[in-house]
């Protein structure tokens, strides 16, 4: 679906150019509770450990996917199909998700989906969502950790739980969308960015967020630093992507080439029952 290509593109340059002050402002992170993740009550549902990679251009048989299920890739470099050793390799339970120039100089990408939206793949509505990953350096990269609806009739969400930009290393931003399907209905795009006292792309780190019925917590490494009452439009199934992008409205001229997203793993946890 073209709308979510350019809608993602163009919705993330400008909040972060033209709303910084309105959108990020630190009234969300006052708002975040100051606690430490507490999993004891939950259990996964969903993990890859990356020790194999189960993935196709489109399914159905596999656990992911390389493209958003929607047609609606974004940025300056190309998601690819799988290929032998690119864009996806897996060694020692580590994914590494390389973007590259081709022979003929355009980038290539890559990116994972868990959900083809015909009912193949993980979805789940409500829990705790987490990737572990080290992010790439250099101006350009734009690595994100997300999550999408499986509804589409009236409207679509999307969870951002972490987007990087490699000129900030010491920062990332978080965000929620609702999309309206008609293209009339008023859309809704909040964000949050996170000042950090490290460089993100030293180490590997754990982004993840806590969705549950009343409450929505965003963590990094098991601390939360921004929360705020869950919508409505949240009690639907919701399944991960994660991809290296480039761009995002910022120049990729100098852009490490080749750049490299390592991902320890995706987990997936949901409330215990009983």
């Amino acid at each position: 679906m073209p709308i979510f290509r350019s809608l993602r593109l163009t919705t993330s340059f400008a909040l972060l150019t033209l709303g910084a002050l309105a959108v990020f402002g630190p009234r969300f992170a006052a708002d975040a509770e100051e606690q430490k993740l507490d999993l004891s009550g939950y259990e996964v549902t969903f993990a890859d450990e990356f020790d194999t990679l189960d993935v196709s251009a489109w399914g159905p048989h596999t656990r992911w996917i390389a493209h958003t299920p929607w047609h609606g890739d974004f940025g300056d470099a190309q998601f690819v199909d799988p290929r032998p050793g690119f864009p996806f390799t897996v060694e020692d339970g580590m994914l590494t998700i390389t973007a590259a120039r081709n022979e003929n100089g355009k980038w290539e990408a890559g990116l994972l989906s868990g959900h083809d939206l015909k009912g193949n793949g993980f979805a789940q509505t409500y829990g705790y969502f987490e990737v572990r990953a080290k992010l790439p350096a250099g101006e350009g990269v734009w690595p994100a950790f997300w999550l999408m609806g499986t509804e589409r009739s009236k409207y679509a969400v999307e969870v951002d739980v972490m987007e990087f930009y490699g000129h900030e290393p010491t920062k990332f931003q978080s965000y929620y969308h609702l999309w309206q399907m008609d293209g009339k209905s008023p859309e809704k795009h909040i964000g949050h960015m996170q000042q950090t006292d490290i460089d993100l792309t030293k180490d590997f780190h754990r982004f993840g967020v806590m969705i549950e019925k009343d409450k929505t917590t965003f963590y990094l490494d098991g601390v939360a630093y921004w929360s705020f009452d869950t919508p409505p439009e949240f009690e639907q199934p919701l399944f991960p992507l994660v991809n290296l992008a480039l761009g995002s409205g910022f120049s990729v001229e100098k852009t490490p080439d080749p750049s490299k997203l390592l991902v320890d793993y995706v987990r997936i946890y949901a409330r215990k029952q009983g």
